[in-house]
């Protein structure tokens, strides 16, 4: 049984009392010189602003939602400048179709807040909910949804469905669909309920061998027994933009699913088509082996996680985690969650995923991520985010404490935030009354400084979320009389290859330039800040190189190619 966190959310602010000697939400701790610097887009629950923010916990930019909506769970910043947003009416009275986490209309607006396109799907059928993902292919920008369709009892039974432990006479199976905002086409479909599999009646449709058909799953998954009509529950969406698939996150499985994006909408339906030549059949599940029967509760490696995704946004190409799969394992201990990121076998040449004897690889993630002051601050039974930070680092959301922190590979904390809104209500600066599920936060995701659709805009601060801030606060942390003369840079692996990293120690930002030794540029000034950077060698010709920072040099390195 998972254990129960404090009733208050006091016990936050004592664990970062020796960071912190003042500020009780908002910003609470900063360290300038290590944090990645950027603008957090943050859309608490229960209320309707989208809010930009930067990390001094200043709001720099905001949209306002309509004061009867609520989130539906997320939003995105478009590299123009316009902000795709999700939500549903705050009150769900009569609705058809609801459960947690449930949506209903996916808007694009622009910097201005004005309403450019809108979508609304929440009827007696289906509903949109959770998540969505932006795909640009081509210059064309669609956006992709998750939606809860109707399965009524006919429907059910004759999918071969055990109705003993259905708790109604329904089921709400999960669908993707793709929209062109600028014909409001539907260019793509998915279903999960084309791609089942039982063994439970011979005389119903789907009846087959499990553990032979790992690309179809099994109508009758239950985990907990409970039969409800939301099946699957899934709460995170994402594109990867090079393979052209689809991640998808089942909590109620505990797995996450890689679906082929090549295949048309009738190849979707199928087993057939695409690159992958299996259709809509997945390409890829992880998380518990024991769901197609290719393992046991002992090869469980999720529980109930959030926000899965490919690994790209922002971050190089070179970077060692690059196409890698990052995400929020919420239930992974009785009171504590984990970061965790996973390295899927995917063979270009077949356009497959590997697997041992049926079951898919790799059998453990390859890191795991928990907080290193006190590993029940980041434990959240539900919602959180983690996102992988182009110098490195991790941002770790817990949903229900509304508790973000920044966190080095080196597992140093640099920065943390709490949402300042009690009830969808804005706190007051050196309140400490916060209870578990008072702030909830759906995600925090944190955009670079140099992102286009920052370009010519008034990012001064408009204020904080929070009445009554500490004005000063910010300033102290990141006093520059406090910063050391001495870079403490690295460079590594030195003799390099296909990639070198520069780590340094101060500053939040550094002009970093390297040359060959024949004085020819190999980089040119680049501004960063967060204290890493990734350099990819691969075309470098052997020879030694000199690293200059701030115009001054400061180390050689030799590149063996």
């Amino acid at each position: 049984m998972i254990r129960q966190i404090q009733t208050t959310f006091l016990f936050i602010i004592i664990g970062i009392a020796g960071l912190s000697a003042q500020n009780t939400v908002g910003l609470i701790s900063y360290n300038i010189n290590k944090a990645y610097d950027g603008y957090n887009l943050l859309y608490p629950h229960n209320q309707s602003n989208v809010y930009l923010l930067n990390n001094c916990g200043e709001i720099v930019h905001s949209w306002e939602g309509a004061p009867m909506t609520r989130p539906g769970n997320t939003a995105y910043l478009l590299d123009d400048g316009r902000l795709v947003r999700t939500h549903r009416p705050a009150s769900i009275a009569g609705d058809r179709i609801w459960a947690g986490g449930g949506g209903a209309t996916v808007e694009i607006v622009d910097w201005d807040n004005n309403i450019e396109w809108s979508y609304t799907l929440n009827d007696s059928l289906a509903r949109l909910h959770h998540d969505i993902a932006i795909l640009n292919k081509n210059n064309r920008l669609t956006i992709m949804m998750i939606a809860w369709e109707l399965k009524n009892l006919d429907e059910v039974i004759a999918a071969g469905r055990d109705t003993s432990v259905l708790a109604s006479d329904e089921m709400w199976p999960d669908y993707l669909l793709e929209i062109d905002p600028a014909t409001d086409e539907i260019v793509w479909e998915w279903h999960a309920w084309d791609h089942l599999i039982q063994d439970f009646d011979s005389t119903k449709n789907n009846f087959g061998v499990i553990a032979d058909n790992p690309g179809k799953i099994d109508i009758n998954l239950d985990l907990d027994g409970a039969g409800r009509a939301d099946w699957m529950h899934s709460n995170a969406l994402d594109y990867d933009p090079v393979n052209d698939n689809v991640i998808l996150s089942v909590p109620y499985f505990s797995e996450a699913y890689i679906i082929d994006h090549t295949t048309t909408t009738e190849q979707a339906a199928s087993a057939s088509g695409g690159r992958s030549n299996k259709g809509g059949d997945l390409m890829f599940r992880w998380g518990n082996p024991a769901n197609y029967d290719q393992g046991t509760a002992d090869d469980q490696t999720l529980f109930f996680q959030h926000d899965v995704a490919f690994i790209d946004d922002f971050v190089d190409f070179f970077d060692p985690n690059y196409g890698k799969v990052s995400l929020f394992n919420n239930r992974a201990g009785d009171d504590f969650s984990t970061a965790n990121i996973v390295a899927p076998e995917f063979e270009m040449y077949t356009w497959e995923y590997t697997s041992d004897n049926g079951k898919f690889l790799p059998e453990l993630p390859e890191l795991t991520i928990t907080h290193p002051v006190d590993s029940t601050l980041i434990y959240s039974t539900g919602l959180s985010s983690f996102q992988y930070l182009r110098n490195g680092n991790y941002l770790i959301t817990s949903g229900r404490t509304g508790y973000t922190v920044e966190i080095t590979p080196d597992n140093e904390v640099v920065w943390e935030y709490i949402t300042p809104i009690k009830a969808g209500v804005p706190l007051m600066q050196g309140d400490t009354t916060l209870a578990l599920n008072n702030n909830l936060t759906f995600r925090m995701f944190r955009y670079p400084t140099d992102y286009s659709a920052f370009d010519g805009r008034d990012l001064t601060s408009k204020g904080y979320i929070e009445t009554e801030p500490d004005l000063d606060y910010c300033a102290e942390l990141t006093d520059i009389r406090d910063l050391q003369i001495n870079y403490g840079l690295k460079i590594y692996p030195n003799p390099a290859t296909d990639m070198i990293t520069v780590e340094w120690e101060v500053g939040k930002y550094v002009n970093i330039e390297i040359f060959d030794f024949m004085g020819r540029p190999m980089i040119n000034d680049v501004q960063l800040s967060g204290g890493r950077k990734y350099f990819n060698t691969s075309d470098w010709t052997t020879g030694l190189y000199i690293l200059r920072v701030n115009k001054k040099e400061a180390g050689r390195f030799l590149i063996a190619n």
